[in-house]
């Protein structure tokens, strides 16, 4: 029997009588049903617009105040871009190919939009692992750094006007920026990518960022020039804290089909999660009629919403009864002078301050995003994303060769692995293994494991140096400990930060369940139960911890 196919990525599906509806991201769907050759079908030639709601009206489908719902909160009421259906025939094999026209007027032009990345605070939630380094170049998933992700988002969705703005511990964040993205091969062609540190201006002696307004505010005059220069219309702010992957320029789609002010990107959390983030509700439009940093309480009660809408992305939506803003924003560029220089000049944050203020005074509406995304906000969080990475199948993967994730090249050899044992593990190059078994774990660049080695549930995140087999024999001869970990020493629950160095017959397991403890004499903290291991910290032989 004939069938028409509409392709594109499939999220969940609904039966409708004999026709079969799946509602994608985007505006796309995909749909089969029996074809009656002799009935008028309404197939459109290539240049004929139609826009979603007609569209799926003359197909007879999507007429449920869910979907539509879903459709206009989500994702606005215009077509994304070009449709392509294809009509098949079982009894002849014709194929006809039918091409419909998106019906927008003003389409989102990447070079006409600028992203600045924000390098947050101190780093508080993350330390011991910000000890020493920005939240950004913490490194994840065995190769790369947190800095890697919106990077990476960027320059796949064609961005390549980016300003990161840098301030605590930045050494190693702004060498990673270079090697990669300045000295790395990645040709920017008309963009470029800037850091922007912290300064001590003459008029405010204090000079460190006081929230992320604030932040863009103390550069405004080096961004204005650039703005006006390279005719940018739009800005795109992100955090350098979160993992998933987007397409920016369907956000920035969606914000001219809105003509926003602004646009919040958003996604649906669960009640456990909810008092971590800002909080959002609004109309039938997708307009933010009231914003909430961090509610708790009764006022966390009052941002529940009605998330039914989100059904044909999300399985069960009364696990997730609030949307959260995900700390991504669009503006025009005009609006965020505004609210900088002039009308919001004394506010310091978007979150807890000009946003509870702007869905007042500015059209500022949601994008609802419904892939992965996981804010690394914790060591809990961010242990536990990165052990995500090794499971089957992951809920995320770097790995995709239309969308890579951009890292320094470091010109490593492959991995080493004599008589290992490893089940569910994501392993780094430049790695040596000797008899050692890995179970659930994410193993860094560089990573040493000795004879008897068992490690398990571990975030390692290995060595920025290689010591050579004679090296580290001297080190042994002379009672130190090399980098890496030592024989016969076993981990579990942990996560080992970069060139550490673990000695022979260690335990590392917590077996007694501590939750929170401070060891920084001995090379360690714990944090929610996870043992986490100093950068350059020593663990001599015998340890238990």
């Amino acid at each position: 029997m004939p069938t028409i196919t509409h392709s594109t990525g499939v999220r969940s599906a609904r039966t409708l009588g004999k026709l079969q509806v799946r509602l994608v991201l985007g505006v796309v769907m995909q749909f089969t049903m029996p074809l009656d050759t002799n009935a008028h079908h309404p197939v459109r030639r290539a240049g004929e617009g139609v826009g979603t709601d007609r569209l799926m009206e003359r197909l007879k489908i999507g007429g449920s105040s869910q979907e539509i719902a879903l459709r206009k909160r989500c994702f606005g009421g215009g077509v994304t871009g070009t449709a392509r259906c294809v009509f098949t025939s079982d009894a002849d094999g014709d194929t006809l190919h039918v091409q419909t026209q998106s019906s927008r007027k003003n389409y989102a032009d990447a070079s006409h939009v600028s992203a600045v990345i924000l390098g947050g605070g101190t780093g508080v939630q993350l330390f011991p692992l910000t000890s020493t380094r920005a939240t950004p170049a913490v490194p994840v998933g065995g190769c790369y750094r947190l800095i890697d992700i919106p990077m990476s988002n960027c320059l796949n969705s064609g961005i390549n006007k980016i300003f990161v703005m840098t301030q605590f511990n930045s050494a190693s964040l702004n060498r990673h920026i270079h090697r990669t993205y300045l000295g790395g091969g990645i040709n920017f062609t008309d963009g470029s990518v800037q850091v922007l540190a912290a300064t001590q201006m003459p008029e405010e002696p204090a000079g460190w960022f006081q929230g992320t307004a604030d932040a863009i505010r103390k550069f405004m005059w080096v961004l204005e020039d650039y703005y006006n220069q390279n005719d940018i219309e739009h800005v795109l702010i992100l955090c350098g804290d979160q993992l998933y992957r987007m397409n920016y320029m369907e956000l920035l789609q969606k914000h001219v089909d809105d003509n926003a002010d602004i646009t919040i990107s958003c996604a649906p959390v669960n009640e456990s999660r909810a008092s971590d983030y800002g909080l959002v509700k609004f109309d039938s439009s997708g307009r933010v009629i009231q914003f909430f940093e961090k509610p708790e309480g009764a006022d966390l009660e009052s941002m529940k919403v009605d998330t039914s809408f989100l059904s044909c992305a999300i399985d069960d939506t009364q696990k997730y009864p609030y949307i959260a803003s995900m700390g991504i924003y669009v503006l025009k560029k005009d609006v965020l002078l505004d609210i900088l220089k002039s009308k919001y000049s004394q506010l310091q944050d978007f979150g807890s301050e000009i946003l509870p203020r702007a869905v007042l005074e500015y059209n500022v509406k949601a994008c609802i995003f419904t892939e992965y995304w996981e804010d690394i906000g914790t060591i809990k969080s961010f242990f536990d994303a990165n052990l995500a990475l090794t499971e089957q199948p992951p809920k995320f993967e770097f790995y995709d060769p239309k969308t890579p994730f951009f890292t320094s090249p470091r010109y490593l050899p492959p991995t080493r692995l004599e008589k290992c044992k490893i089940k569910d593990a994501v392993i780094s190059d430049g790695c040596s293994f000797s008899e050692c078994t890995i179970e659930h774990s994410v193993i860094g660049i560089c990573s040493r494991l000795s004879i008897g080695c068992e490690l398990k549930d571990t975030m390692m995140m290995g060595a920025d140096l290689y010591e050579t087999e004679e090296e580290t024999s001297k080190l042994l001869l002379e009672g130190k400990v090399p980098v890496g970990i030592g024989e016969n020493t076993k981990i579990r629950n942990c996560i080992i930060d970069m060139n550490a160095r673990i000695g022979r017959n260690v335990v590392i397991a917590n077996s007694k369940g501590v939750q929170e403890a401070d060891h920084p004499e001995e090379g360690y903290y714990i944090r929610s139960g996870i043992v986490v291991i100093l950068k350059n910290a020593t663990i001599k032989d015998g340890s238990v911890i």
